[in-house]
């Protein structure tokens, strides 16, 4: 089926819900106004229908083709004319700062169009999405002569970034790096060392790719406070040379099939240094906190294309009659959406996307207010939030991304098995998106390891503050005593973690899971109830699109009825603490 942008619920989100729309009240998103954020909507969901979702099933099917001879990799069918049109229609450039070409409009549109892209061609999406990070991380750290050398470039989509970290023998801990940069008499470096599942590190897309690579500068400490930043370009240039940064090849996959994700090796290729030497993870990690949002955004836009496959397989497949009578007596059987267990697993679907979808729009939005308001304070509440919620972002939306699109595909049955239908092409693209960028178990240890303590602990308040701020302020607020327990339940682990975890660190490794979960599905709830307030005072004024509103408010019972209560085993399996997952001696694993 053809994909249907979800514009009805961002239009309902951004302006009814979040504020968004009063963006352009401050003066760097001037023209942000609601009219070109519809526009936006519309244009980037007709440009995933009509252009990008027609190269989805070419891209899983053909995969890319590397040639061992050339050292080179073609993209499927349909990708470089997608990826062109892409490109014409500026949407490299959306939320690109605008001294470099960028039309500097707002993070939280990228993020609709970021779920509109991933939606329809994940792989294909991933070529300007690492592209963008690239951007991020040089526009922050780079020199002036590297941003007026590659920033044009890259914010116009003539050339793409990748993002060079992984080793054979290193993922997550990258203190273990063995690649090195050499210093040359001309202010450059010799970057030699090999770099693995390089995301987009050769293509035919574009005619110059611009690797950003970790690497190590001789005597540089053996730990990550010994790496620096370099950017290693395909082609120089001034000059137009051929750098040695060669594909080596292509990992073999389950998903994502379309994305070249490549073995790159550095045979001496000519670099520079971004940022101060011995800096690299801090620049670095500029971009890989954009990457974890937009990899959130991954996995809730393969869930919404899976609820929208399996809602209209539903409705059509006949199979048995309903509980309660026939609802198509003139037919064989009625249509399987008349059952509650194929409605219990849409609801789901459909309830957690469009929570998912409020949790992200809720951040992009705290993000612009972050860069953009004109108030110190909200400036750094906002800031509060977006490092705090970013962790949860990029595991919860990936995590329920995944299991929604599986959701769908056993809505299916058989049918979903088989790839005559799209969904388990969805199930097996979207299982990466737990696992790059990050594990999600990395991400759970990043939020209790570090995001809870940093700054004293004034982000984790920052979060309680807006919680317990609307319950105050809104006393009749929808399912408020709900909510209220969620945030009780969420105080109890974050204290209950404050107490034992400094003691014991593998109480946090233990509890780091369940916490980020707990934290999402309050924040969700937060959200769902706000969202069935503005729906309840819109249906009162007969304002707005009525089966929308109402669906609104019966979705909000559902995820209070049956989601929600899942804080109070959450908060029991923080408080039990390490001992039965620790207790296993050597010798009980294969006993």
């Amino acid at each position: 089926m053809q994909y249907q942008a979800p514009a009805n619920d961002l239009r309902f989100l951004l302006f009814d819900v979040l504020g968004a729309d009063r963006l352009h009240e401050l003066e760097q998103y001037a023209d942000a106004t609601p009219d070109l954020m519809s526009a936006v909507i519309d244009e980037a969901g007709k440009l995933a229908a009509e252009v990008i979702q027609p190269t989805n099933q070419a891209g899983d099917r053909e995969g890319c083709q590397y040639d061992p001879d050339t050292r080179s990799v073609t993209t499927p069918t349909g990708f470089k004319e997608a990826y062109k049109k892409f490109v014409e229609g500026g949407w490299t450039a959306l939320d690109a700062p605008l001294e470099y070409g960028g039309q500097g409009l707002p993070h939280t549109l990228k993020f609709v169009v970021d779920e509109m892209v991933c939606s329809t061609n994940l792989s294909l999406g991933m070529y300007p999405g690492l592209t963008h990070g690239a951007i991020s991380a040089l526009h922050a750290h780079g020199s002036d002569q590297l941003k007026q050398t590659y920033l044009e470039k890259l914010i116009s989509g003539e050339w793409t970034g990748t993002m060079c970290l992984t080793e054979p023998q290193c993922g997550t801990d990258l203190g273990l790096i063995r690649t090195r940069a050499t210093p040359n008499d001309d202010g450059s470096y010799a970057i030699e060392g090999t770099k693995i599942w390089i995301t987009g590190g050769e293509h035919d897309l574009v005619d110059n790719i611009v690797h950003l690579v970790l690497a190590k500068l001789p005597g540089a400490p053996d730990t990550t406070k010994g790496i620096s930043l370099f950017i290693v370009p395909k082609f120089l240039p001034d000059t137009g040379e051929r750098n040695p940064a060669f594909c080596g090849g292509l990992e073999h996959k389950m998903g994502i099939k379309g994305s070249a994700t490549c073995v790159m090796n550095f045979e001496g290729a000519k670099g520079w240094l971004v940022g101060e030497a011995n800096d690299g993870m801090r620049a670095m990690f500029t971009m890989m906190n954009e990457a974890r949002l937009m990899v959130g955004m991954q996995g809730l836009g393969l869930a919404e294309m899976a609820y929208q496959e399996s809602l209209g397989f539903a409705r059509e497949r006949l199979q048995s009659r309903s509980l309660s009578g026939p609802k198509n007596p003139d037919g064989p059987a009625d249509p399987i959406i008349v059952h509650p267990d194929v409605r219990r697993m849409l609801m789901r679907q459909k309830v957690l996307n469009e929570g998912m979808r409020a949790l992200a729009l809720f951040t992009g939005h705290q993000l612009d207010l972050s860069v953009a308001h004109t108030d110190e304070t909200v400036r750094a509440s906002a800031d509060d939030l977006v490092q705090l919620l970013t962790p949860v972002v990029k595991a919860f939306l990936t995590d329920e991304g995944f299991n929604n699109a599986n959701t769908g595909l056993q809505v299916l049955g058989g049918s979903g098995f088989t790839t005559d239908w799209p969904l388990e092409q969805l199930v097996r693209d979207g299982r990466i998106a737990r696992i790059y960028e990050g594990t999600n178990g990395i991400q759970a240890m990043d939020l209790v390891g570090r995001k809870l303590s940093l700054k004293g602990g004034q982000l984790v308040r920052t979060l309680f503050a807006t919680l317990t701020g609307y319950l105050k302020d809104n006393p009749e607020a929808p399912y408020r005593d709900e909510l209220k327990g969620a945030v009780k339940a969420l105080e109890e682990a974050t204290l209950w973690l404050a107490s034992n975890a400094p003691k014991d660190p593998e109480q946090a490794g233990a509890a780091a899971s369940p916490y980020l979960r707990l934290m999402a599905l309050t924040t969700i709830g937060y959200l769902w109830s706000r969202m069935a307030g503005v729906a309840s005072a819109k249906l009162d004024a007969g304002d707005g699109n009525t089966p929308l509103l109402e669906a609104k408010q019966v979705s909000a019972r559902f995820y209070f009825e049956k989601l929600l209560p899942e804080i109070h085993w959450l908060l029991d399996d923080i408080k039990t603490g390490k001992e039965s997952l620790m207790a296993f001696a050597d010798d009980h694993w294969a006993a």
